[in-house]
C-alpha cells in the first residue's frame, strides 16, 4: 500500500492496523541502552527499601525517579566548558564533594543535592 492510500484510509477513519506489521513497531528515542552507575551503600539500601515498599525492582525505582526528575528539570543549553563553575558543591549532610547530578542524603530520605541553591 502506498503512503497516500494509507493516509487517506486513516483520514477517513478506516481500520488500518491490519496493514501494519506491529511486531516491528518501535517508538523513536525509546531504544534501551545499558549503563553502569556506582552508588554508595546507603543509597542502595534506601533504593531497596523503597523498592520493597512499592513492590517493584530497584531498577524500576531508579528509572521512574530519574524520568520524573528529568521531566521536571528545565531544558537549557549546556554552558560552554570554559564557563562552568568547577567548584565541587558540598551538601551540609555530606562532607565530601558531590556533583550537581549526584544525589545527596537529605532529611527526608534521598533528595537532590541543593548545596548550590537554585542550581540543582
Amino acid at each position: 500500500m502506498r503512503a497516500a492510500e494509507f493516509d487517506d484510509k486513516f483520514d477517513r477513519g478506516e481500520e488500518i492496523t491490519s496493514t501494519l506489521d506491529l511486531a516491528k513497531a518501535q517508538r523513536p528515542g525509546e531504544e534501551q541502552r545499558r549503563v553502569n552507575v556506582d552508588f554508595p551503600a546507603w543509597m542502595i539500601a534506601a533504593l531497596d527499601r523503597e523498592a520493597r515498599r512499592l513492590g517493584v525492582t530497584r531498577q524500576s525505582v531508579i528509572k521512574v525517579w530519574l524520568a520524573d526528575r528529568l521531566e521536571h528539570t528545565p531544558r537549557t543549553l549546556p554552558e560552554p566548558a570554559n564557563q562552568r563553575d568547577s567548584t565541587p558543591c558540598r551538601s551540609p549532610a555530606r562532607p565530601e564533594p558531590c556533583s550537581n547530578l549526584t544525589l545527596a542524603r537529605g532529611s527526608a530520605g534521598v533528595s537532590p543535592c541543593r548545596s548550590r541553591g537554585s542550581r540543582s
